[in-house]
């Protein structure tokens, strides 16, 4: 069998199913030289511009940076960083429509610059061989270049794969038309370009080196046959123009013969492709330390009066690409970012260029008709017979419209390279394309909520699990403290914790005894102290009995000895006191002998002495008589008195009582309560 380097040799080359051929329009610019622009007023540079994940964010609102500097650091594999196209000062940062169908709204960077241009300090290498492949792959990755021809995938991991490798292939072939970019980078700058295909096979080891390029770029061949004569193993590839040619499923068929099977990539068939642009890039940051900070951008159209190539700073708006190239709005009624095969329309001129903007297309109606005229698929078939893919863009697009996800993923709708083929040939103008990226996205979302819903079943489960494996822990250990504890019983040492636990009971139960005899006590008190008020009280009322029959013997003892106080008044001479001190001290003594407390009801001895001298007999013996009575109610008034004391005192005494026993029942009724607490413990 022919080997690949022999048919390649005999430029004997393969051929893959169905494409297209649409007007190229390539002569719009491909006779113009690259151009620089001035800087623009304003950039606005997303933070994402390939495939993956976006880097993160290391500077600032007001910060000030220099040309090359980087405004992200990669945290992740799939991240590459994004540096400053200029110097000036960062203004915001804030979301911002970017290059993408949906015009969705990303964080960016909104870059003022100062018109300096000023570059950060860098490293300028001439002797590549001295680098290790380790150290190529950082360069590449911390100058964050990524896929320049298509999706943008980081190019470090591209490269990166140890599996060994049999063909790099540069892809050259820039079939879709209208852009140029390309075209007019290989006729000035193949020799830099060389100079990245040399790095790439540093890095790869390849066994052969391929350049596919199409036949309608005579001068862009030239440069490149002329820049590659000292290059080994590199074979420069001349591929007649068809429409896919440049897909990567399709060159590498066309360049070995080889079909890269659903699922897999063209590394595990030995294969690495790269685009020219790449190439370029790597070369710029290898050798002169210059990062992925622009690149030429195809600004074409019959709405532009002088349609041309130029080098476009990263984030520079599309406007400012367009008012430099002399755009007619009035001519134009809609804006390509892309090629009209695979690119799509623009919302906003304001719109900035990434690491994959190619081409800036600005057609009249006449060039490119804006209006969609869909109608019903006649079932045709043209579809089919164009699709590089082997696929079946009718069924497609109906289980597209019907919304049928699985359908869709048997018919391999991530087959599909969206070319466009398909819809330029549908008679029906049905924008077939359109309803596969719109299936393609709901397919991802829709596996992108499975993978979340499984995730969170995966962590309920292992959190189930976990807990249970807790509770059978925590059941063990209670179950081998519990063994540990009735082996300790049963042992030698158990002896004196049964002692202590004897203890401990004996406690309780003298702690109970104790609170029954204070229970017992508490009774026997109450009944006592019932008892001793009674008795109390009996002897009180007795004491009263007996001083009030004492005061009634002495009532009556005083009316007897009344006739002899009498006499001796009588035999008194009148107007005279009595000559004898002592007894009249001695009336007024027995007059007071009665009691002190009452001295102020009696009427004194000398008083009525002094009345009775001038009294006759007969007012004597009343006066007598009187006084007698006087005494009398003297004397039964404090008999009256001391009664009603006793009575008093006895209330009192038996008010104190009944607090008393109040208390005492409280104090009984808590050691009860304490009591049978205790027994329930």
């Amino acid at each position: 069998m022919e080997s690949v380097v022999e048919r390649i040799t005999r430029k004997h080359f393969w051929k893959f199913h169905g494409g297209i051929h649409p007007p190229e329009q390539k002569f719009i610019t491909n006779h113009k030289p690259i151009r620089h622009l001035p800087l623009p007023a304003q950039l606005i540079i997303p933070l994402q511009q390939h495939i993956g994940a976006a880097a993160e964010l290391i500077v600032k609102a007001g910060d000030y940076v220099l040309k090359g500097q980087s405004l992200t650091a990669s945290q992740h594999p799939m991240a590459v960083p994004i540096h400053a196209p200029t110097s000036g000062t960062i203004k915001a940062i804030k979301l911002a429509p970017i290059a993408h169908p949906s015009a969705t709204q990303e964080p960016c960077i909104w870059l003022t610059p100062d018109g300096l241009d000023k570059w950060r300090e860098r490293i300028i290498r001439e002797d590549i061989l001295q680098l290790t492949r380790e150290q190529l792959l950082d360069i590449i990755a911390e100058a964050g270049i990524a896929g320049m021809g298509g999706a943008g995938f980081p190019t470090y991991i591209k490269i990166s794969h140890q599996t060994p490798i049999e063909f790099l292939i540069i892809n050259a072939a820039e079939c879709e038309p209208y852009i140029t970019a390309d075209d007019l980078l290989m006729r000035e700058h193949s020799s830099m370009i060389v100079e990245g295909i040399k790095i790439l096979q540093q890095i790869v080891q390849a066994k052969y080196i391929l350049i596919g390029i199409e036949d309608n770029k005579p001068e862009a061949i030239q440069a490149l046959t002329q820049a590659t004569a000292q290059l080994a193993d590199c074979y420069l590839c001349v591929l007649p123009t068809k429409y896919p040619t440049g897909g990567e499923k399709q060159l590498i068929q066309i360049l070995t013969g080889k079909e890269i099977a659903k699922g897999t990539l063209p590394v595990h068939a030995g294969i690495i492709m790269q685009n020219i642009a790449t190439c370029f890039a790597i070369a710029n940051a290898v050798l002169d330390d210059v990062p992925l900070i622009q690149r030429i951008v195809t600004v074409t159209g019959q709405a532009l009066d002088k349609p041309q190539n130029v080098w476009a700073l990263l984030g520079t708006p599309i406007q400012h690409l367009l008012d430099q190239c002399g755009y007619q709005a009035e001519n134009n009624n809609q804006l390509i970012m892309g090629g009209p095969m695979m690119g799509f329309s623009l919302p906003t001129t304001q719109i900035p260029v990434v690491k994959t903007t190619n081409c800036i297309i600005a057609p009249t109606e006449q060039e490119i008709p804006s209006g969609n005229h869909e109608v019903e698929c006649i079932r045709c078939g043209q579809c089919a017979e164009v699709c590089p893919s082997l696929l079946l863009p009718q069924e497609l697009q109906w289980s597209a419209k019907a919304n049928d996800l699985p359908q869709l993923e048997k018919l391999n709708l991530f087959d599909c390279i969206e070319c466009g083929a398909c819809a330029y040939v549908c008679p029906s103008q049905i924008p077939l394309v359109h309803y596969y990226r719109v299936a393609k996205v709901d397919i991802k979302q829709q596996k992108l909520q499975e993978l979340k819903a499984e995730k969170a079943k995966t962590r309920f489960e292992a959190r189930k699990l976990r807990l249970e494996q807790d509770k059978r822990q925590r059941e063990l250990k209670h179950q081998q403290a519990a063994e540990a504890r009735r082996a300790k019983m049963n042992s030698t040492d158990g002896d004196n914790a049964k002692s202590a636990v004897a203890a401990a009971l004996a406690r309780v139960k003298a702690k109970k005894q104790a609170t029954t005899d204070t229970s017992t006590t508490n009774d026997a008190i109450a009944v006592d102290t019932e008892n001793s008020i009674a008795e109390q009280q009996q002897s009180q009322v007795a004491a009263a009995v007996a001083r009030a029959k004492a005061k009634r013997l002495a009532k009556q003892s005083q009316t007897e000895q009344a006739p002899e106080i009498l006499e001796k008044i009588e035999n008194e001479p009148k107007n005279t006191k009595s000559n004898n001190p002592s007894q009249d001290s001695k009336l007024q003594t027995d007059s007071n002998s009665e009691t002190t407390a009452e001295a102020h009801h009696t009427v004194q001895p000398n008083t009525v002495d002094a009345v009775a001298a001038t009294l006759s007999r007969e007012e004597k013996i009343k006066l007598v008589i009187g006084k007698a009575k006087q005494k009398a109610e003297t004397t039964q008034s404090p008999l009256t008195e001391p009664a009603d004391a006793v009575t008093t005192s006895i209330a009192s005494n038996k008010q104190h009582a009944d607090d008393r026993a109040q208390r005492i029942a409280a104090a009984i009724a808590k050691a009860k309560a304490k009591k049978q607490q205790t027994e329930k413990q």
